[in-house]
């Protein structure tokens, strides 16, 4: 029982982080892409602290520098996707940052020397063919400099998701999320006045999409995410959050009206084979044999 509701958790961490791509597309209709990382994470961040503040005494040094390190990690995810997300759609943002599931092996083999399997480098090529449909468009090598930075973007969260996986059975998970979010407020706020961004300004209709951001897209996905963890494996966890880019994709449709291209359709077929190869156990095939 306690699988099923892990599984139907981190379902609806998916649907929540595929209408994020939406809640991304309308909050840049108002502010710029640092104003909204900078409210998103302080939003969350403030939360936290209060939520937590009688346990502040129990961070060591060794925790506030993990958790600041993730914090440096999740910013950069967070601000090439929303800064890409300024120059391509948002189902393709979708899509590109699912490649993150993908890159995940690779940083162990290069950081830790783990043998990479057959299934990693075939699921990467597929997904590397259903990158080149899903983002070259017009003549071959004409990418969109949103798609490329939606891909450095995908390569952050991948060192964010291995990173947190060194950590978090050291860690307690409200001191993880709350240094990565305090961080990262502080590294967007840092990189609103260097860039000479000026303050937003906080009118309740246009910062409705950005509240959804920082309270459920970052705040509630998380802490769901963390919860439904405990009951499903890794592998079966990067399935179902890989999700989210078909869910970015169907709520472009309909809230946006985006239109979806066949090239499109099956880029993002493509991509989501290439993450499905990588993390599904292919013991499962032969299951029922003795």
């Amino acid at each position: 029982m306690n699988s099923y509701i892990g599984k139907i958790g981190l379902m609806l961490v998916a649907i929540i982080w595929g209408t994020g791509f939406v809640a991304s597309a309308l909050a840049l209709e108002n502010y710029s892409a640092y104003q909204i990382l900078a409210i998103r994470f302080t939003i969350a961040f403030l939360v936290l602290l209060v939520l937590n503040i009688k346990r502040l005494k129990a961070l060591s040094a060794k925790t506030i520098k993990r958790g600041s390190l993730l914090g440096v990690f999740l910013f950069l995810a967070f601000a090439f996707q929303t800064v890409g997300l300024q120059f391509t759609t948002p189902s393709k943002n979708a899509f590109l940052t699912a490649v993150n599931v993908v890159i995940v092996p690779f940083l162990g083999y290069l950081l830790l020397k783990k043998k990479l399997s057959v299934k990693s480098i075939v699921g990467s090529f597929v997904t590397l063919i259903g990158i080149a449909l899903l983002s070259l468009t017009g003549s071959v090598g004409s990418f969109n400099l949103g798609d490329i930075l939606t891909l450095i973007c995908a390569v952050f969260f991948a060192l964010q998701i291995f990173v947190t996986d060194l950590f978090v059975n050291e860690e307690e998970t409200w001191s993880l999320m709350l240094l990565q979010m305090g961080s990262a407020a502080i590294l967007s706020w840092i990189t609103l006045f260097v860039t000479g961004d000026t303050l937003p300004v906080l009118e309740f209709k246009s910062l409705m999409p950005v509240l959804y951001l920082g309270l459920v897209s970052t705040l509630l996905a998380y802490f769901i995410q963390t919860a439904s963890q405990k009951y499903t494996t890794s592998s079966q966890a990067a399935i179902i959050l890989s999700t989210e880019a078909f869910f970015g994709m169907i709520s472009s449709v309909i809230i946006l009206s985006e239109r979806v291209s066949i090239n499109m359709l099956v880029g993002a077929v493509f991509i989501f084979i290439g993450i499905l190869i990588v993390e599904l156990e292919f013991k499962l095939l032969v299951k029922g044999r003795s």
